[in-house]
């Protein structure tokens, strides 16, 4: 039997503090901040608490794309109380860095 605690619970705010080291090595900036994490989902799976997060990558020819979905599922599978990561790779909707980047990385990204 599992003892679950609260502290066992996962959240969004982790989920996306886990996710901020993970990065792009051709941008050197993070997924996160580039906006190719389109959203995440909490369940459960027949292992436990299931975190299954939608990304996509700056292209769909980009050559760190199999690097960069490693990274992530690396990184959601050490949170505390993650037992089982899905992530779906997306290019609906394409990628686009002047609306979805964080305003730092647009700047450093040279977008106004």
């Amino acid at each position: 039997m599992t003892d679950t605690t609260a502290t066992d619970d996962v959240t969004f705010h982790q989920i996306g503090k886990a996710l901020q080291p993970v990065f792009d090595p051709e941008i050197h900036m993070s997924v996160v901040d580039l906006g190719l994490i389109y959203g995440a989902e909490l369940g459960e799976s027949a292992k436990g608490r299931k975190v299954t997060v939608t990304m996509s990558l700056t292209s769909p020819a980009c050559p760190y794309g199999p690097m960069l979905l490693a990274g992530v599922h690396s990184a959601l599978a050490r949170l505390p109380g993650v037992a089982d990561v899905d992530v779906d790779l997306v290019f609906s909707p394409a990628w686009d860095p002047r609306t979805m980047a964080t305003e730092d990385a647009k700047e450093q990204l040279g977008l106004y």
